[in-house]
């Protein structure tokens, strides 16, 4: 493995405007809430938290931004979203940030992951590549990897290996509380993406008030833990 080249991947995301959804889809995302709530009160509680968690699914959301961070020279670029704003490229501490439109994002991912054998991810199995390639797929973008094939280890895929971090590190769902990337890092003594007061119910409202840069920049954050806590699984319990 030590030879193979290793990409920490990691990405955000942003649900469409429930306001501007047709009324058919409005309809289909509301009908199991309609019958749930026991009162008007409850439906509206239920409806705020539809809305917040549109950006959850590639089929009412997109990617605000992808991370990726070689994990061998520690270097990497975030490439975000940012509609109506015009940013020139910078690099900070290794990390290049790229604006482009979702499309673009994906194109170029998908470029750059050919060069990569391993790829690590934490929770990446069940949100992060699922929602990728759906994403891919509606843009006509073929993946050129498959991240999802042999999800145990042992099923090696020697061309694109998938480390989802937290199936390795709860051993594929044994332990009863998975916890966020957040208590694992702090288990682990990894300084938290949440540290700088950005979390990932954060993301939406940042972007709706176009603060794009500051997404991309949490996502490193996230990307510069994942790596950190890669490391000690590697080390101290992968066999």
């Amino acid at each position: 493995m030590s030879t193979q080249q290793t990409l920490v991947l990691d990405i955000e995301t942003v649900g469409e405007d429930y306001d501007s959804l047709d009324k058919a889809t409005q309809e289909s995302l509301t009908r199991w809430i309609k019958k749930e709530s026991g009162s008007e009160e409850e439906y509206k509680l239920a409806l705020e938290d539809l809305k917040a968690g549109l950006g959850f699914s590639p089929l009412t959301g997109s990617i605000a931004a992808i991370g990726m961070l070689d994990f061998q020279k520690n270097e990497g670029a975030v490439y975000f979203q940012a509609p109506g704003k015009q940013y020139e490229e910078i690099k900070e501490e290794g990390i290049a940030f790229k604006a482009m439109d979702e499309k673009e994002m994906l194109t170029k991912f998908w470029e750059v992951a050919k060069k990569y054998q391993v790829f690590v991810t934490f929770n990446g199995r069940t949100f992060d590549v699922p929602f990728l390639f759906i994403r891919s797929a509606v843009h006509g973008i073929r993946p050129s990897k498959d991240l999802m094939r042999g999800r145990y280890l042992y099923q090696n895929n020697p061309d694109a290996l998938h480390i989802d971090l937290l199936e390795q590190l709860t051993f594929y769902g044994c332990v009863r509380r998975k916890g966020s990337l957040h208590l694992w890092s702090r288990a682990f003594g990894i300084e938290s993406p949440k540290a700088a007061g950005v979390t990932g119910d954060d993301v939406g409202p940042l972007f709706k008030k176009k603060k794009f840069l500051e997404i991309a920049r949490y996502n490193v954050g996230d990307l510069r833990a994942t790596r950190a806590l890669y490391e000690k699984w590697r080390e101290l319990l992968s066999f």
